[in-house]
């Protein structure tokens, strides 16, 4: 079973997620900070994060930033969630590593999930 962590520190979301992910058959566990995902992604043995960009204490930038830097991490696939969506955000991310960009307002949580399970 794929493995997910979703990083986001919206609760309503959290739930949608979470819901659309387990009926596709993916195994996905929730961090609502940067501290809390960047824990769970050195001890958990996860194969995509699903980062938000806007978080409470280390944002995504930082997140992503630190998983690149990270030798073990480096093939880890990244895919940006995020409202954020002007060109210099999207550019931004993929200098930093991410594997994909996603604008919430674009793709319904479906596809999203239709978006992961292409990468994974």
């Amino acid at each position: 079973m794929k493995q997910i962590l979703l990083v986001e520190d919206d609760s309503f979301l959290i739930d949608i997620y979470t819901t659309k992910f387990k009926e596709m058959g993916f195994n996905i566990d929730v961090a609502q900070d940067g501290n809390q995902a960047l824990r769970k992604i050195l001890e958990n043995n996860v194969e995509l994060v699903l980062l938000d960009i806007v978080l409470p204490h280390v944002d995504g930038w930082e997140i992503l930033k630190k998983i690149r830097q990270e030798n073990s991490l480096k093939d880890l696939k990244v895919v940006i969630l995020s409202n954020l969506g002007q060109k210099s955000e999207v550019d931004k991310a993929f200098a930093l590593g991410a594997t994909k960009y996603l604008i919430k307002a674009h793709y319904t949580p479906s596809e999203v999930v239709e978006e992961i399970k292409k990468i994974l």
